[in-house]
């Protein structure tokens, strides 16, 4: 089960990767968001691209709960607790992610680009949820990847011990978190949503 969990999270990975990049470029613009997500759509996109992604994303899923309840009353170290943790709120965030993605394409027939994502991460009272929603979802990434990196990892680089590389990957994850949500909101100014999309907020 580890393994088949370690397999599908680099699978996972390499696409939040590239995915969290497009929400960085959002600083730019929105114009410019978009146009970087056209061009990665051109790879990810594909049937069978998707496919795999989707079947990733399911196994784990269903193997990141098993693992969280096979281990949680053995984990020990604060990275060992970090990573089941971090695990957990991962799946919550992908099975609302990905239905509320799979919705928006199949049944209200939208274009699920980021004004899909983030309508309710600028409209009151929606983003008093989705603010700390989207950010927790950066920082258990990175949180889970920096478990991983301590437990995986045994070698000093540049100075740093696995612990500190670990903390700054932590840092890394927090830094990322304010500037994906800073260009998502137009600097807290909020971002005008399409009239098409106000159906997910209610107008």
């Amino acid at each position: 089960m580890k393994r088949i969990h370690h397999i599908s999270g680099i699978i996972i990975t390499i696409f939040i990767g590239l995915h969290l990049l497009n929400h960085s470029i959002s600083v730019l613009s929105i114009a410019d968001h978009i146009q970087f997500m056209d061009k990665c759509r051109v790879f990810y996109r594909n049937t069978m691209i998707e496919t795999i992604l989707l079947g990733a994303i399911l196994v784990q899923i269903v193997s990141g709960i098993q693992l969280f309840f096979s281990k949680k009353s053995t984990v020990i170290g604060s990275f060992e607790k970090l990573q089941i943790w971090t695990g957990l709120y991962l799946v919550f965030f992908f099975v609302i992610h990905v239905g509320a993605i799979l919705m928006g394409r199949y049944i209200l027939e939208l274009d699920t680009n980021i004004y899909f994502g983030i309508a309710g991460l600028n409209t009151f009272p929606f983003n008093i949820f989705f603010i700390p929603y989207y950010a927790l979802a950066i920082l258990s990434f990175f949180g889970h990847i920096a478990s991983i990196h301590f437990q995986k990892m045994n070698n000093n680089v540049f100075g740093l011990t696995v612990e500190q590389q670990s903390k700054l990957i932590v840092c890394k994850g927090i830094v990322l978190a304010c500037i994906i949500l800073y260009g998502l909101t137009n600097g807290f100014q909020g971002v005008e949503i399409p009239v098409e999309y106000h159906v997910l907020i209610g107008k």
